[in-house]
């Protein structure tokens, strides 16, 4: 392949049109970056008022008007100036940023790639200015500063040849006003496009702008988070894991008022989310990091979205422990955290269809099958006498033996007592607010999975020896994770050996689990530690493996509970930390309250 050369040139200065030009490459990417710069100097011109006007996707224009201080007259042909600003005057003022914006080369570059007018009017000017192609001449205006950007690349046609379609580019400038809306809910914000409004947020509190912005779904199940150390404040909201997202496109994280993608604040988040979130989803949150400008470097990136912090590990730690917190607030006795009560909506109040049992939905009767023979027979309950002061009456074979939350005891017992178990599945429990409905399995999945980690962070976690080993055969990936990772396999209560190339023997099982399944424990295990590799790989996701343990061992549906065994669990429900998800993030339980029974009824209309 012949390699073509240019002529030999001499160092030359570049001009200072082109100079602009080369940088908007960086800043200004897609219309989206001139939003994004467009606003934040709108900001820390502490505009309360915005509106965004767009067309064709913001190629064809961005208008942003805002009620900020404005620019002098005089100030204009520096405003377009490169490296002009009014935000940082020295080193000092650089290592201490507290504005958005601060390079002083947005407005040049954007400038230099669009058809560009500026106009504004300060609070002691006559009328507004404006400037365009460096003229500046009186105009008409309120106090404030508008920028006009039309056409944008049509000097630089192969990079407009980039962009994507009307729509694409439209939807990432929605998203750009909709970060900023997120971290500035005291400033309202009106974007339109194409001469339609799209959004419009009038000041509100965070509460309310993120309930507007992220949906009901989120706002009906999220916990608040407020944390100070040192110099150090988080604070928003973090999303229950059933507001949880199959894309990370309901997170939004900022430090000191500027949206940020930092792996660091990801990752402390999403370890904070470990013991309730597991798998593929994303967990859902708006939250605020402030902290001493000094601490933190925002010069890192020429779009400032991402940024370097001076102690990162302490940062890491306090985010994580901040977020761990709230989530561990979601316990059974904390009402208002629990999962939102079922809409009305969501029953179909119409007849059963042709063919279809009318009565489909009966539950089950109440099993008394002595299941609790030993303690912990089912990890549930340390002995059966534990319980017995539960009830008012001795044990019958009759279901209205059991007692029920009443006005007497309507804290004590926030899950209240069973009435029936579903089809195996579900247990039915009154309380003092109305109805309980339990997931069994996801329930106990969570009691089960919060003892096994608790047993192993306090190095307590009892092993079982089986009377008889449980021999099976595996292949030799298998056959090599117990040869090389014994050291971690004992750590977690398991005792395989290799008894031929191709068999492996358990010997002993943790003895939480010793009613599971011993092979398909072993499976279990053997395949997420060669998955996460050696030791220290397996730490980091050492509570995702605990979690498919206890999913593997939790009581499975169809089968019967006693009355006991299901007062049983809703007891350890009340006293366990997360009981509101199981270890995948869905809910363990719902309330439905008096009123929503009264509603599917038509009681009081």
């Amino acid at each position: 392949m012949t390699q073509t050369t240019t002529s030999h040139r001499p160092i030359q200065a570049l001009p200072d049109n082109l100079i602009s030009q080369i940088a908007a490459g960086e800043v200004v990417e897609r219309p989206s970056a001139v939003v994004k710069e467009l606003l934040e100097n709108a900001l820390d011109a502490g505009a309360t008022q915005i509106a965004v006007r767009l067309e064709c996707g913001g190629v064809k224009r961005i208008a942003i008007a805002d009620n900020g201080r404005g620019i002098s007259s005089e100030q204009m042909p520096l405003a377009l100036a490169r490296h002009a600003t009014s935000k940082i005057a020295s080193l000092t003022d650089l290592e201490n940023v507290s504005t958005l914006g601060f390079r002083g080369e947005a407005l040049a570059s954007i400038a230099s790639v669009s058809q560009f007018v500026l106009s504004s009017r300060t609070e002691q000017a006559q009328h507004a200015w404006q400037i365009e192609n460096g003229v500046v001449s009186p105009t008409s205006g309120a106090q404030g500063t508008t920028v006009d950007v039309q056409e944008l690349y049509y000097n630089t046609p192969a990079r407009r040849k980039f962009l994507k379609t009307e729509q694409t580019e439209f939807g990432h400038c929605a998203e750009v006003v909709k970060r900023i809306a997120l971290a500035r809910p005291d400033v309202t914000f009106t974007l339109s496009h194409n001469g339609k409004t799209v959004d419009h947020w009038n000041m509100a509190s965070l509460d309310k702008r993120s309930a507007q912005i992220m949906g009901t779904e989120f706002a009906e199940a999220r916990l608040p988070v407020d944390q100070c150390a040192g110099p150090l404040r988080l604070h928003g909201y973090a999303g229950l894991p059933t507001a949880s997202k199959a894309r990370p496109d309901a997170q939004f994280f900022y430090v000191n008022g500027r949206f940020v993608r930092d792996k660091l604040l990801t990752h402390a988040v999403r370890a904070a989310y470990q013991d309730v979130l597991h798998g593929d989803r994303y967990p859902s949150y708006v939250l605020a990091l402030d902290l001493d400008p000094a601490l933190v470097d925002v010069n890192v990136h020429p779009s400032k979205i991402e940024v370097r912090f001076r102690d990162s590990r302490a940062v890491h730690q306090f985010v994580f422990h901040a977020v761990q917190a709230a989530l561990s607030h979601t316990s059974a006795t904390a009402f208002g955290t629990a999962p939102a009560p079922l809409a009305s909506s969501v029953f179909n109040l119409t007849q059963p269809a042709s063919g279809s049992p009318a009565h489909s939905w009966r539950p089950t009767a109440l099993s008394q099958t002595p299941l609790f023979q030993r303690a912990t027979e089912f990890g549930v309950a340390q002995t059966t006498s534990s319980y017995g002061a539960l009830f008012n009456a001795p044990r019958q074979n009759q279901t209205d033996s059991m007692p029920v939350a009443g006005a007497d005891q309507p804290d004590e017992y926030p899950l209240g007592f069973a009435i029936a178990q579903l089809h195996g599945i579900y247990v039915l429990a009154q309380n003092s607010r109305g109805l309980v409905l339990v997931d069994m399995h996801a329930a106990h999945e969570r009691i089960l999975y919060e003892q096994l980690k608790n047993a192993l962070d306090a190095d307590a976690l009892t092993v079982q020896s089986l009377l008889i080993p449980v021999t099976f055969f595996a292949d030799q990936e298998a056959v090599g994770v117990v040869e090389e990772q014994q050291d971690v396999l004992r750590s977690l209560g398991f005792e395989i050996a290799v008894l031929s190339p191709t068999t492996l023997a358990v010997r002993a099982i943790p003895s939480l689990l010793k009613n599971a399944d011993a092979e398909a424990l072993a499976r279990d295990v053997l395949r997420d530690v060669a998955e996460f590799g050696a030791s220290r790989a397996l730490l980091e996701r050492r509570n995702e493996l605990l979690g498919t343990l206890a999913c593997h061992s939790a009581v499975r549906a169809n089968r019967s509970l006693t009355g006991v065994e299901m007062n049983a669990l809703l007891r350890q429900m009340e006293h366990t930390e997360r009981a509101d998800q199981c270890n995948h993030g869905r809910p363990t339980w719902v309330q439905l309250a008096l009123n929503d029974l009264d509603k599917l009824f038509l009681r009081g209309q």
